[in-house]
């Protein structure tokens, strides 16, 4: 019997299966698509084989990191959701999922990462607290410089953190592709009718994260919960497609055994990270040490002084979801 597929993706909290766009887009596109995969809910991509959230790690085509390729795996794989479309609805599916990555994503990018309240109270807060001593210090800066970059790559030279006017247009924008959404989508049950097709799965990651986080600030939540059809869209998936997810629905029960297991049985890459892990938490301590002045380099007249030994740490190995 062949090796299963598998996902490593970001965990879920808020009541979503994962807390990522991308890791979404792929969860639910493999539920779409029936892809069997054995799936392992991380707070730390280090953890990854790729050391980035979402991968797949295949049998025979090693690891794959970006939704886009791990979408097209699947589709060679027979596990296709678009398979029943017309070449009609397959140029809408890229039309909108290029409206989706334009007008909604930069919005969903600077309610999380950009806006000073939410970064702070919320998303920073969240990551700092999900991710373990001591990558905690450094992934959720890392991860904020990656968003800030890709925010300027889709706005353009023209996008300025601090700009009231263009912060102001970038709402506006997604409000209007939140209506046009709104409109498309009419009576249906899925954008292409009674089945579920990938642009579901696109459109669905990128709405149940505003439509279910916490933020202090979140204008399009506001704006979201008005188009009631859209609001309903985004719970009648959680609850046919996740509905067996502690993480997506906390009041159910936990998972059967027969669900997909959380364990990995990969020491190699285990072993590395907390290597990693230790070696990258020693290197903070002594870094913070020097330019704190807790402690020093003294040079002797019959030889040199020693750092004093850095204060033990635990090693905080991080349980998988």
């Amino acid at each position: 019997m062949a090796a299963p597929m598998e996902l490593y993706c970001w965990k879920g909290d808020w009541g979503l299966p994962s807390v990522d766009p991308d890791c979404l887009t792929v969860l639910t596109y493999a539920r779409f698509s029936g892809a069997p995969l054995k799936v392992h809910k991380l707070s730390n991509p280090w953890r990854s084989p790729s050391g980035k959230l979402p991968a797949l790690k295949t049998p025979n085509d090693g690891v794959l990191f970006q939704p886009a390729k791990i979408i097209t795996h699947l589709r060679k794989q027979k596990y296709n959701a678009d398979y029943d479309l017309s070449a009609r609805q397959g140029a809408d599916t890229l039309a909108f999922i290029s409206l989706l990555e334009e007008k909604l994503l930069p919005a969903l990018i600077h309610s999380f990462w950009v806006d000073a309240k939410n970064y702070v109270d919320h998303t920073r807060k969240w990551y700092a607290e999900a991710i373990p001593f001591p990558l905690n210090f450094y992934i959720p800066n890392q991860m904020h410089k990656r968003h800030l970059e890709h925010l300027q790559l889709i706005r353009g030279e023209s996008w300025r953190e601090d700009d009231e006017v263009l912060e102001k247009q970038l709402y506006t924008d997604a409000q209007e592709c939140l209506s046009l959404l709104s409109q498309r989508l009419g009576t249906q049950r899925f954008f292409f009718g009674e089945c579920p097709a990938s642009l579901d799965a696109h459109i669905f990651s990128h709405l149940a994260p505003i439509l279910n986080a916490k933020l202090p600030n979140n204008r399009l939540q506001q704006h979201l919960k008005s188009l009631n059809n859209l609001s309903q869209y985004v719970s009648s998936i959680l609850s046919i497609y996740f509905n067996m997810d502690g993480e997506a629905l906390p009041h159910l029960s936990p998972k059967s055994p027969k669900a997909e297991s959380p364990d990995i049985d990969d020491e190699p890459n285990k072993r590395r990270n907390q290597i990693l892990s230790v070696a990258f938490g020693l290197l903070t301590m002594v870094s913070y040490a020097l330019l704190s002045g807790i402690i020093s380099i003294q040079h002797a007249s019959r030889g040199v002084g020693a750092l004093e030994p850095p204060i033990a740490m635990e090693d905080n190995d991080e349980d998988e979801e």
